[in-house]
């Protein structure tokens, strides 16, 4: 194993679980809610929260980049690039839902080879770094072997989403196929098809911090990752998670040949 990626994976695990615990000391408690321009919500807790992991990351490997939701953009030198998003499922955080969790993804030379999912509240973290295996803390986990559409659950983040995009139509008839539809969205979504207890996550209206992450741990969980042309494009607001063995079915819906 690269020793430059390893060392690297191990300092994203500590430093995503030290930010998932300064972010729950906010949790479940009165916080002032700023909204930004996209009409996404941010508290005092997202961005103490990156700014943790800045310094941790960059005081570790100042030569690398590093890609924030809440701070934006800082080129780096050595090819590594750190994308961060401090607190992934803000509006559960802001109504006490317990659904969120610090993502800090590891790019290398353009491609994502290390991702950390801290569920803070749960006392999780999922991990994968390319060619180890994805994990559940120390539990290797592994994407489900249901290869029928109408025995597969779907996971998804909200209708809206859809209806904005114009593919609501298209989202029914998935759901329809399927014999399950549950809106577990944002990172848990994902993370769930990674450990086998569904077979696909479906999303609209993503960023790259938003999935950054997920991608390394859903692959290596044996999974597939791409956005709704086939591509594994972490830049698309439209990504497709699943199994494996029922992507191509599930693309062919989502471009209306099925």
């Amino acid at each position: 194993m690269n020793s430059a990626w390893r060392s690297r994976y191990e300092a994203a695990v500590t430093a995503a679980q030290q930010a998932g615990q300064l972010a729950l000391r906010y949790f479940d408690s009165t916080l002032t809610v700023e909204w930004k321009q996209d009409q996404s919500p941010v508290t005092i807790a997202d961005r103490e929260a990156e700014s943790l992991l800045h310094a941790t990351l960059l005081g570790a490997f100042p030569e690398d980049g590093f890609l924030g939701e809440e701070h934006g953009e800082k080129l780096g030198t050595s090819g590594y690039r750190w994308i961060i998003d401090p607190i992934d499922g803000t509006r559960n955080f802001v109504r006490g839902i317990p659904l969120w969790a610090t993502l800090v993804g590891l790019e290398y030379q353009g491609e994502q080879i290390g991702g950390v999912a801290d569920v803070p509240v749960l006392r999780q973290t999922y991990r994968a770094l390319r060619g180890d295996g994805a994990y559940r803390g120390e539990r290797r986990i592994r994407v489900s072997d249901v290869a029928q559409l109408d025995e597969a659950i779907v996971f998804y983040s909200s209708l809206s989403w859809f209806v904005k995009a114009g593919c609501r139509d298209l989202f029914l008839e998935l759901s329809l196929r399927t014999q399950r539809q549950r809106g577990f969205g944002d990172f848990y979504g994902f993370v769930l098809v990674a450990q086998g207890s569904g077979e696909l996550m479906v999303e609209h209206g993503v960023h790259i911090w938003d999935v950054a992450a997920l991608k390394p741990i859903i692959e290596e969980a044996g999974g597939r990752f791409s956005d709704w042309d086939g591509k594994p494009d972490v830049y698309r607001p439209d990504v497709l998670v699943s199994n494996g063995r029922l992507h191509d079915e599930v693309l062919g819906i989502l471009q209306g040949r099925k």
